[in-house]
């Protein structure tokens, strides 16, 4: 195994090689690999095999493995005596609409100088083409220093992240041997807001519903009908808003089972974060918090299951006024989920819920969107010391252990299918402009990352 204090040649090559790194990203960002367009099929192939043929060039054993979908790329170091690791990004983006929004072309990467410094911009300059390739520049620096590349890797790099993973969790069951690790590392997250660097802990679960109340087999004038008849509008309304009580907690029975409340050391580093939520607000025109009282601003957003009416419809929605009693209504609600809590528990709680304030002669029915639980990391695991503190001395700053609001299944998907818990680490910034027209990567989360990827492989490995 080669000597892994040798850190500071590792980071000085890849300071040293920072250009050509750069005109690598820049030809991985070229190819249009948008995997939720069949137009681009053959181009996400491409990227796949872009992928496989630089990691091969290294020393990986690595290949391209068709799925009903998209292909993954897999590679592996030479098998040694260490604790294995896994890496996991994504090589697909999104699409690039509308395109008339954006300053460039989306899929002509260039450096550009910007108030906040330099960044490359163009789609998947972020999410996640530059992300993943922080991880492979800091193994191509290792391997330049060391002469080989650190034992038991494994690298998992995804075609179908922007389409949903629909060939993900068949390719983990029928592959898990072959990838199973001691615990994945994730490129796929960001700092903390105000420039930290940090290891993403826990994810909020997701669970998504559709509701169809009916009541009349006809839109009603509201003259003649009004008073009499089952509005399904009112009907839903009113079922909705008793799934919330006045203290902003779920009236749901049993949908707190499962969750908990936040560690001790979890508790200080969140406050040490000093989360203003009211300036938090403040960015998107809101000023007064609201939810479950008793609660800080990032336990609520981070480390409390949710519910919210995310759209509702039914009746005339057209210019001009129609007075009627609706035949239908529509509502689209989602739960975030957090702790052990249990999807299919809590569906059949809200469901049930639903019945019961659904009058005799109208009728409900449900349309799942999705179910998946929260994940949480055991951070007693002694990797995630290690990665804080490397990357505490990367930036110059104490690295912080963060929740995330959102959902990322993956990090479910390795517990529960090959049983070990994830590390996300990513360089992203709130600016980055992810999902949207004229995407960026700040040049220094491109350059710091591999360089704490680097000093984060020579903690582990």
């Amino acid at each position: 195994m080669p000597d892994s204090t040798r850190i500071d040649e590792v980071l000085s090559t890849l300071d040293a090689e920072l250009p050509r790194a750069l005109e690598r990203l820049k030809d991985f960002l070229r190819i249009p690999s948008i995997s939720t367009d069949p137009a681009h099929r053959a181009d996400v192939r491409r990227a796949a095999e872009w992928l496989c043929a630089e990691l091969a060039g290294l020393g990986f054993d690595a290949s391209v493995r068709d799925t009903p979908g998209h292909p993954m790329v897999v590679a592996h170091s030479a098998q040694g005596d260490r604790r294995p690791l896994l890496f996991y990004g994504h090589y697909d983006v999104q699409p690039v609409d509308p395109l008339d929004l954006w300053d460039r072309p989306p899929f002509e990467p260039e450096i550009e100088d910007t108030p906040q410094g330099r960044v490359i911009r163009g789609r998947g300059a972020a999410d996640d083409k530059g992300q993943l390739m922080t991880f492979v520049e800091a193994l191509r620096a290792w391997k330049a220093v060391h002469g080989a590349l650190p034992s038991d890797l494994v690298l998992l790099f995804e075609g179908e992240e922007e389409s949903g993973s629909p060939s993900l969790q068949p390719f983990l069951r029928e592959n898990a041997e072959e990838l199973r690790a001691g615990i994945a590392m994730i490129c796929d997250t960001g700092m903390y807001s105000d420039g930290r660097p940090a290891i993403t802990t826990q994810l909020r679960g997701l669970l998504g519903e559709e509701i169809v109340v009916r009541a009349a087999d006809r839109d009603l004038h509201s003259g003649s009908f009004g008073g009499l008849a089952a509005n399904p509008i009112q009907v839903l309304v009113d079922a909705l808003a008793t799934v919330k009580g006045d203290q902003g907690r779920i009236t749901l029975p049993g949908f707190y089972d499962g969750v908990e409340d936040l560690t001790d050391e979890l508790r200080t580093d969140w406050a040490a974060l000093g989360f203003d939520a009211e300036a938090f607000l403040a960015q998107v025109g809101l000023r007064r918090p609201v939810g479950e009282s008793g609660r800080t601003g990032l336990e609520m957003v981070w480390n409390r299951p949710t519910f919210e009416i995310n759209g509702i419809t039914g009746g005339y929605t057209g210019e001009g006024f129609k007075t009627v009693l609706p035949a239908e209504a529509r509502a689209k609600v989602s739960f975030r989920l957090t702790g052990t809590q249990d999807p299919a528990a809590i569906r059949e709680a809200f469901r049930a819920h639903v019945r019961a304030a659904i009058p005799e002669d109208c009728r409900v029915e449900f349309h799942g969107h999705g179910a998946s639980p929260a994940s949480r990391m055991d951070i007693a695991d002694p990797a995630f010391a290690a990665a804080k503190q490397a990357l505490s001395q990367e930036w110059g700053r104490e690295a912080a252990y963060i929740g995330a609001g959102g959902s990322i299944p993956i990090a479910g998907d390795f517990k529960q299918i090959l049983g070990m818990d994830s590390m996300l680490i990513g360089f992203g910034r709130d600016d980055d402009r992810i999902h949207s027209p004229n995407e960026k990567y700040d040049l220094d989360s491109f350059a710091k990352g591999a360089r704490s990827w680097a000093r984060i492989l020579a903690a582990l490995t």
